[in-house]
């Protein structure tokens, strides 16, 4: 089986169960995840959600910042020199 087949084969419900594997480290079955399966199955996950899931829905998404270096202004962080 490619890898284009195995994607094409997931389900919502199946990432799940990959998704719950890498966060616990285990199978549904108890046996542990190799670190070479964690990083396949999140490699899956990655490009399953890539085709299937908005921008906003993947794991790992963070919301781009209003200004590069931080979301307050300058001003409003006043130093307090003791």
């Amino acid at each position: 089986m490619s890898y284009e087949q195995l994607l094409a084969n997931l389900n919502p419900q199946i990432v799940a169960s990959l998704k719950r594997a890498i966060e616990l480290g285990k199978w549904p079955n108890g046996v542990a995840v190799t670190a070479e399966q964690r990083q396949l199955c999140a490699e899956a996950v990655a490009n399953w959600e890539q085709r299937h899931v908005a921008t906003e829905g993947r794991v790992g998404y963070v919301a781009p910042k209003k200004t590069p270096c931080a979301d307050k202004p300058a001003e409003d962080e006043a130093l307090n020199w003791v």
